[in-house]
């Protein structure tokens, strides 16, 4: 691992991680996720197996990130970010869940972070929802329903109370981008 550092009481199980990333005292990286280039993970943030985290993203302290959470280049995960995967969860050793003995894909929900997307500390995201480019989840809310590109949503729920720009200033409308066909 190229110009990586990994404080020496992080528990790290996985090799896929990218240059100039720093892992910092008491976060666990389950094996079979990965991180991305010029990455920084918080002291005591859990990421498991299965996730793939961007490029330049940041994860503050006490980040819970479980498998199906897709995380975009650049986003930004306040302190105490709590995701879910399961709209229903049940202990799965319940005896009637052991009967059932379900798979995977009988109960994960995929969540995605689009680039740029930042959560405030102490949000939940709720299972399935899409989180959109350069949006801003204020500290406090419970994101129940996908959040679009460049909104402001605030609140438990979560509802949408305005805009910000890719630098996350307030405006007074949706920014417009440029069309990625005429990059």
């Amino acid at each position: 691992m190229n110009n990586v550092y990994i404080h020496e009481k992080a528990l790290v199980e996985t090799e896929t991680i990218g240059e100039g990333s720093r892992i910092w005292a008491f976060a666990h990286v389950m094996s079979g996720s990965s991180i991305g280039k010029d990455c920084n993970i918080g002291d005591h943030a859990f990421i498991e197996s299965g996730v793939r985290i961007g490029n330049g993203v940041t994860i503050k302290n006490n980040v819970l990130v479980w498998k199906g959470v897709h995380v975009a280049d650049y986003a930004f995960l306040g302190p105490n970010v709590v995701f879910t995967n399961d709209l229903r969860p049940r202990s799965p050793r319940m005896p009637l869940m052991k009967e059932l003995a379900l798979a995977e894909e009988d109960w994960l929900v995929e969540t995605h972070l689009e680039e740029g997307a930042s959560i405030g500390a102490n949000s939940t995201i709720l299972a399935g929802v899409t989180l959109g480019r350069y949006c801003l989840v204020g500290a406090g809310s419970v994101v129940t329903k996908d959040v679009p590109p460049f909104a402001l949503v605030v609140g438990n729920p979560a509802r949408q109370i305005g805009f910000v720009d890719k630098l996350g200033r307030r405006v007074d409308e949706r920014p417009s981008e440029p069309d990625a066909s005429s990059t």
